[in-house]
């Protein structure tokens, strides 16, 4: 059986509806937690390896030091070219692991929202998101890293995902979401939502519209990452 790593900052930001097409193409999934668990095997292996979003940013390294040693063996994953995706916080650390700069944005994204996908990303497994509202759920965000091609933005950040090669990519925004477990997000981020006087009603309606669409695009998107995966 294939392995892929998760890594993640919080329990419910899991992989979600990746996590049964992983099982259809008989990946075994072994989730990691950011400061508990050791990460270095895995990331220094050459199976996938998936990070995850969460509520910390990469600059808060007084904070969780072990962010710094996170990035470092992240950076000479990357050299390498394994196979690895960052979603959110996961982004965020490839950005600053590859040289680029990630800083707080001048306004919280969160909800649901379309894309504008470049002429690069029609050419990815982004291809699948064009018309598609996402989940978006951030405060930060990044400076291209130089090496790197940019696949999306929004109305608000123009770096919304990049790639390098075909075994690395980012996604600020969330693809993996499973609308089942979107109310996991809503408690687990109530203080988040209601100091930024976010409208958790417009969310859970809008996860309503938009969710199973987006998992079902999620799923054609991962397909095909990790059959464009170059061996290493």
């Amino acid at each position: 059986m294939k392995i892929i790593y998760a890594i993640q900052t919080l329990a419910f930001e899991d992989l979600g509806s990746f996590a049964q097409t992983l099982d259809d193409l008989n990946y075994h999934i072994q989730y990691l937690q950011l400061g508990i668990d050791a990460v270095d095997e895995a990331l220094a292996s050459k199976h996938p390896v998936i990070l995850l979003g969460g509520p910390i940013g990469v600059y808060e390294t007084a904070s969780y030091p072990y962010l710094s040693d996170l990035i470092n063996a992240l950076g000479i994953r990357l050299a390498k070219n394994y196979p690895t995706m960052g979603i959110c916080l996961g982004a965020q650390l490839i950005a600053t692991a590859l040289g680029g700069e990630v800083y707080q944005g001048h306004v919280k994204e969160i909800g649901w929202s379309r894309l504008t996908i470049t002429s690069q990303g029609l050419a990815s497994p982004l291809k699948h998101l064009e018309h598609v509202h996402v989940l978006h759920w951030h405060g930060d965000t990044f400076d291209l890293p130089e090496s790197s091609k940019r696949l999306a933005g929004s109305i608000y950040y123009p770096n919304q995902a990049f790639a390098v090669g075909l075994n690395i990519l980012a996604l600020q925004f969330h693809v993996e979401v499973d609308p089942k477990s979107l109310e996991c997000w809503l408690i687990g981020h109530a203080t988040e939502l209601n100091q930024e006087k976010i409208d958790i009603l417009k969310l859970r309606q809008e996860n309503v519209l938009y969710g199973q669409a987006l998992l079902d695009k999620a799923k054609l998107l991962l397909r095909d990452w990790l059959n464009q995966l170059i061996p290493v």
